[in-house]
């Protein structure tokens, strides 16, 4: 909502808020901290292939038009969030780690559209990039989450 209303930042400082709090909850901040680090940037790189290929369209950028936004690499680090807890439960489940990408990504990106975030400029190739990065990102990054685990009971 922060980028749609033109306040890129505030979802960015809310992010800080809920990340501060997650680290806080976690048994071991630093695989956590970790697995932040690595989803931001593989979301970052993903974003900015996006926007490169001209297949979406940021508002409110808080920087230059011509990288991926903060608030999207905001969002990134808020979906590292729920890796290791809400989505534990997908662990070695291919099949649904993949669907839950190939169709969640992209109804994300239709929800932010909606309500005027973003823009998908290219009918259906923006919608195909966003199902097929999802469908490869999110096993990854569930993978990766095993890997770097602040919230597992026994080290």
């Amino acid at each position: 909502m922060g980028a749609a209303k033109q306040m890129p930042w505030l979802g960015v400082m809310v992010t800080i808020v809920i990340v501060t709090w997650h680290l806080n909850q976690a048994k071991q901040a630093k695989p956590e901290i970790i697995l932040l680090l690595i989803a931001v940037v593989i979301g970052a790189a993903f974003d900015q292939i996006m926007v490169t290929s001209n297949l979406i369209t940021y508002q409110a950028h808080g920087w230059s038009d011509a990288l991926a936004p903060a608030w999207i690499l905001a969002l990134w680090a808020g979906f590292a969030t729920v890796l290791n807890v809400n989505l534990r439960w997908m662990r070695n489940k291919w099949w649904v780690m993949v669907l839950f990408g190939a169709i969640g990504g992209p109804l994300a990106y239709m929800g932010a559209e909606k309500l005027g975030a973003v823009a998908l400029n290219s009918m259906p190739a923006s919608y195909a990039a966003l199902s097929l990065g999802w469908a490869i990102l999110t096993p990854l990054l569930i993978y990766l989450s095993q890997k770097f685990d602040g919230f597992k009971t026994h080290v």
